[in-house]
């Protein structure tokens, strides 16, 4: 049985970590990015995100550093949390598949 799908957020918090590594005010950034700024993180969301991906499994910490007294946790991928993203990035690419052929045909039997 495959896994249900993603939330949007949990599906681009991985793949920003499929990237490279990195530190939760990054991984903002780079969701902004990546959507053209369509999706902003606030912080909260981010970090019980990472605690839940962290608990399933997904992702995991690859180091810690302190800048300006703060500590800085880099998150990266575990395999685990490459399959989920790469079986959810196949699920997305099917159904956009499927409704682009869809639009095709609805826009040749109007034309």
């Amino acid at each position: 049985m495959s896994e249900p799908p993603m939330r949007e957020p949990t599906f681009l918090v991985l793949t920003a970590l499929a990237g490279e590594p990195q530190h939760g005010y990054a991984v903002i950034e780079d969701v902004a990015r990546i959507t053209d700024g369509r999706v902003r993180l606030r912080a909260g969301t981010l970090y019980a995100a990472l605690d839940r991906l962290r608990t399933e499994g997904l992702i995991e910490v690859e180091r810690e550093e302190v800048v300006q007294s703060r500590l800085r946790r880099y998150y990266r991928l575990t395999g685990l949390g490459e399959a989920r993203l790469t079986e959810e990035t196949r699920r997305l690419r099917t159904q956009a598949t499927i409704a682009e052929k869809r639009l095709r045909g609805l826009r040749g039997a109007t034309a």
